[in-house]
């Protein structure tokens, strides 16, 4: 690897920088409103069914092309290839990641925004300056412009200090800070009146509604979104590992805390939103339908806290807080994957791409803002429910058509040469070829 692309220095520092990109609104925000309205256990059991059938594979197949090429996206995918129209494909789906990941971080620095306005908003409170505290709350132009400025700000001095020292380094600390604040929380929601009924609507699954078209793509592309695939970022993310790693467990570790997390979150979430209506907050309409999908976070649960009182101050904070960090351990991600391909392709320093990007991306954000009832949820859709994981499904057909199997499992054997006799070589590679491209397809066609 050279030595100007930068490395993780450590495995601990992969898996928490890959998990904290897999973690995030995804699974905090995402996840929960996603099982809230569709058929709470039954979408979870079928996010879990298809995390680990379909996602996993992806990302495996995403983790050792990055691995094995040791450079952007598009270059990593090219190494793959053999002749002219491999090459021309690998640039379509390496680029079409790309801009994936960035259209993604267009929507996800405005929710991003609103969290920060939301963590701020206890503190303006107990200020008394209660009019700055309605103005954190309200859902204008102005507060959205700023909020995801400083968010967009925060994305890019983390990723201009490069890879050991902005991702790694800040994956270490925030990722911790991220689980103990959502262990915690959980446990306090679990105490209040209300909480049981959430938990066994999350826990036990309607199997009526377990093949609902709606729920099955909403399952496939919250799996493929909470892992981060299709953006390019596990290509990038595997490029800079190091190639005595076992990426078979290095993969298995990343998608387990993943999943866990999303769990976790709606084991949170799920809870709350029952205490919510415990205490006189609705939720859902006269047809049964979620209230507010796309703001859930940001209409229920404040209510709850306002309904604690003193402590609600408190955990109002540390539950936004929370979703702050998640937020930015997946944002450095999203920006590092159109970052490292402007970097090698064009020769341009890293702090002066980091800077040009945030920036294109940043007004791809204020258009949003300014035609939000449009574009954000077209936005949403075009990138998590299509776009990733139907590049998430071209990249398994390199892994299985087009890299010869030889070559294949030489990478996989760099870090662990017992790889071939192990049950995960017996299965990946076909599955990889004949069942994920096929499964996937079969849901959007069963979705038509």
């Amino acid at each position: 690897m050279s030595a100007s692309r930068g490395k993780f220095n450590s495995r601990i520092g992969f898996i928490l920088a890959a998990a904290g990109s897999a973690v995030g609104l995804g699974n905090i925000w995402g996840f929960p409103t996603q099982a809230a309205g569709n058929g709470g256990a039954a979408f979870v059991l079928m996010y879990l069914i298809l995390a680990f059938c379909l996602a996993y594979p992806a990302f495996m197949a995403e983790l050792i092309i990055g691995r094995h090429g040791q450079a952007n996206a598009v270059e990593s995918l090219r190494k793959v290839s053999k002749d002219g129209w491999q090459k021309k494909f690998a640039f379509i789906v390496g680029f079409g990641g790309i801009l994936c990941a960035a259209l993604l971080m267009s929507f996800y620095s405005i929710v991003a925004g609103w969290m920060l306005a939301f963590t701020a908003e206890p503190i303006t409170t107990l200020a008394g300056a209660t009019e700055t505290s309605a103005w954190l709350t309200s859902n204008g132009n102005a507060r959205n412009l700023i909020f995801t400025f400083i968010f967009t700000v925060l994305t890019v001095f983390i990723i201009s200090r490069g890879v050991e020292n902005g991702i790694e380094r800040w994956s270490k600390r925030l990722m911790p800070a991220l689980v103990a604040l959502l262990v915690s929380l959980t446990i306090y929601v679990l105490t209040l009146d209300g909480a049981m009924d959430g938990l066994k609507a999350y826990l036990i699954p309607d199997f009526a509604q377990l093949f609902e078209p709606s729920l099955i793509v909403s399952a496939l592309g919250q799996a493929f979104f909470s892992l981060s695939l299709g953006t390019s970022v596990i290509i990038i993310y595997g490029s800079y590992v190091a190639k005595n790693e076992n990426l078979v467990t290095l993969g298995a570790s990343v998608t387990l805390i993943d999943v866990l997390i999303a769990f976790l979150a709606g084991l949170l979430i799920i809870p709350a939103m029952y205490v919510a209506a415990a205490q006189g907050v609705e939720i859902f309409d006269a047809n049964g339908a979620l209230i507010s999908g796309d703001t859930l976070v940001l209409t229920v649960l404040p209510a709850l806290f306002d309904g604690m009182g003193g402590v609600g101050v408190l955990v109002g904070f540390a539950f936004f807080a929370l979703m702050s960090i998640a937020s930015l351990t997946s944002s450095i991600s999203m920006l590092e994957a159109p970052v490292s391909y402007t970097v090698e392709r064009f020769g341009i320093g890293r702090n002066k791409a980091t800077m040009v990007i945030g920036s294109l991306i940043f007004a791809t954000s204020c258009l949003v803002i300014f035609n939000f009832s449009t574009l954000f949820g077209f936005v949403i859709a075009l990138t998590t429910q299509y776009g990733q994981p139907i590049i998430g499904m071209l990249c398994c057909i390199f892994v299985g058509w087009i890299w010869h199997r030889s070559s294949l499992l030489e990478e996989l054997k760099l870090g662990n040469d017992r790889v071939e006799n192990q049950l995960f070589w017996k299965i990946w590679p076909w599955y990889t070829k004949l069942v994920c491209p096929v499964a996937i397809a079969l849901v959007f066609l069963h979705s038509l």
